[in-house]
């Protein structure tokens, strides 16, 4: 057999398991109701074979709402847009954006924890996935409970099937949630999609002086606008950082009269990752904490 032959052989081999897992993923059947007495929070996963479901979490994080400080207005922000889900009263979809490791995600797992009690449950979905997201919501569409679903930093790029699929759903449309659900993301980019110098040129002005927007820029807005509700989060100071390191730091045990001795050494651990966020701080105060305790 000549090497075209082969290379012909393989190529001929690698499609026919392409197709047989097309074929698989054709076949396969809806994401069906998981046991919802398993858990308070679930991921949706998609396996390699095209299968669907809904993943119980087995240990969700005890974050609650307290733990989290140097933000109280978005704290008080989602918490009141969650109490009115909660209560049956209309409710926003949240767009959470700004600095990274600014307490965006704790905010959420924090509300999960705090409502859970009353039939909160959160279902984590990919980026990816949101193409799916009308199954999902036929699954819980007659539950009593309150869903949120949630998907962490999402963002899109150009031409994105999951962008459309999204868009459709907060648009109102004929496949919008229900009433029992409501979308939590969580972003670096304010309008999730990139933006480009080049877009500039498409902004016109009027004779008035008014700026417009051209069709590629609009188009870009128009799925951010389509949250009911942003909560922007922005860089720590370093009091800030410090206070948010002190909080951790007692969380974990370590007492009132250690802490003015712990502040120079969260300010180098700041400093040696160019940052001074909440993630920052709470990772400070674990090593810091299991230091003293490894020393007793």
């Amino acid at each position: 057999m000549s090497q075209n032959d082969e290379l012909l052989a393989q190529l001929i081999k690698r499609a026919d398991a392409l197709i047989d897992i097309m074929a698989k993923q054709a076949a396969a059947p809806h994401v069906g109701p998981p046991d919802w007495n398993a858990s308070v929070a679930y991921r949706y996963r998609r396996y390699r074979d095209g299968r669907t479901a809904l993943v119980p979490v087995p240990h969700v994080a005890s974050l609650s709402l307290d733990d989290l400080q140097e933000i109280d207005d978005q704290k008080q922000k989602i918490q009141r847009n969650t109490a009115h889900f909660m209560a049956g009263l209309p409710a926003n979809n949240v767009l959470l954006t700004g600095a990274r490791g600014t307490g965006k995600s704790s905010l959420i797992k924090g509300c999960l924890n705090t409502y859970s009690a009353q039939g909160l449950r959160l279902i984590e979905v990919d980026k990816s996935d949101l193409i799916d997201l009308p199954d999902l919501i036929d699954v819980v569409a007659d539950r009593p409970e309150r869903f949120i679903v949630y998907c962490d930093d999402l963002s899109f790029e150009d031409g994105d099937p999951a962008y459309k699929a999204l868009k459709s759903i907060l648009d109102g449309t004929v496949s919008a949630a229900g009433a029992n659900v409501l979308i939590y993301a969580t972003s670096n980019r304010r309008h999730l999609l990139p933006e480009y110098m080049s877009e500039n040129a498409t902004y016109t002005h009027t004779s008035d002086g008014e700026v417009h927007p051209g069709e590629v820029v609009e188009e870009k807005i128009s799925l951010s606008e389509r949250f009911g509700l942003w909560i922007s989060f922005y860089p720590f100071s370093q009091d800030e950082y410090l206070t948010i390191a002190n909080q951790w730091l007692m969380h974990f045990g370590v007492g009132a009269e250690v802490l003015e001795a712990a502040r120079p050494h969260a300010l180098l651990w700041a400093l040696e990752r160019g940052s001074r966020s909440g993630r920052v701080a709470y990772q400070f105060a674990r090593d810091y904490a299991a230091a003293l305790q490894a020393e007793t």
